[in-house]
């Protein structure tokens, strides 16, 4: 799973999100522990999404921050 010190990305938001999984199919993470980091990746997802309506709504680009985090490998 990704540590506080790395940068968030979205190659490692869905590392994370797969690990989760994994982690409850074999009892390693709780079923509650999996359900707040899908939340907080909602949250995440759903700020991506506002700040790409956003930029489409004013004609302007996607915020750089926008573009790292998508692009990341």
């Amino acid at each position: 799973m990704a540590t506080n010190k790395e940068k968030l990305t979205a190659t490692n938001l869905k590392t994370t999100l797969w690990e989760t999984l994994n982690g409850v199919k074999t009892g390693k993470i709780q079923y509650t522990d999996a359900d707040a980091i899908a939340s907080q990746a909602r949250s995440i997802i759903g700020v991506c999404k506002v700040q790409v309506s956003i930029a489409q709504a004013s004609n302007r680009g996607l915020p750089k921050e926008l573009i790292d985090f998508s692009e990341s490998n």
